[in-house]
């Protein structure tokens, strides 16, 4: 039984020494890798070194715009602040303007209404007087053509007539039409 553990022993020492062997052509061959990648990075270092300064300096300049930008956005906001407080004031105003001028147009209103209402009684009135005229002058005109005019017609009537009967009686004899005159085609008609 010795011999088989010998022989046991044996085999896994030999299998540990090849798998050793393995590990350090696995650990030769990482090194030369890691040469490899070392050479690359090292070609490579100079463009990231220009890469990394210029995105430094890009990352410095956008702080800088961010910090004028910050600051012009706050100077914004504050004249904005600034309009929207005088807007707020200039609609203040302007309701002010607005109701006094709604106080206006009532004031305007009533007093407008009371002259309505005063010329229309001024224009009664006014009617009344012109009727009364009109009656009275009417009054006057019948008067004068009663007192007047119908006397002085009467009269020129019976002149007519008296003229009329006395050329009827010294002519002895009717006129003939040809000799009617202006007083007498008074009484044909």
């Amino acid at each position: 039984m010795n011999d088989i553990l010998l022989a046991v022993l044996t085999f896994f020492v030999f299998l540990s020494a090849v798998a050793m062997c393995i590990q350090a052509a696995m650990l030769i061959g990482i090194r030369k890798s890691t040469r490899v990648l070392q050479e690359q990075a090292t070609s490579v270092l100079p463009q990231v070194r220009s890469v990394l300064s210029k995105a430094e300096a890009t990352l410095e300049e956008n702080r800088k715009s961010i910090a004028e930008f910050t600051s012009k956005a706050s100077e914004i906001a504050g004249k904005a602040s600034e309009l929207v407080t005088k807007a707020n004031e200039v609609a203040a105003k302007a309701n002010d303007v607005m109701d006094s001028g709604k106080i206006q147009m009532a004031r305007l209103d009533a007093v407008l209404s009371d002259a309505s209402s005063r010329a229309k009684v001024q224009l009664e009135r006014a009617e009344l007087v012109v009727d009364d005229t009109m009656s009275r002058v009417h009054q006057t005109v019948t008067a004068v053509h009663n007192g007047v005019v119908k006397p002085v017609r009467e009269i020129q009537g019976l002149t007519a007539g008296l003229r009329a009967a006395v050329q009827h009686f010294l002519r002895g004899g009717r006129p003939t039409v040809a000799d009617a005159t202006h007083d007498d085609e008074m009484f044909i008609g």
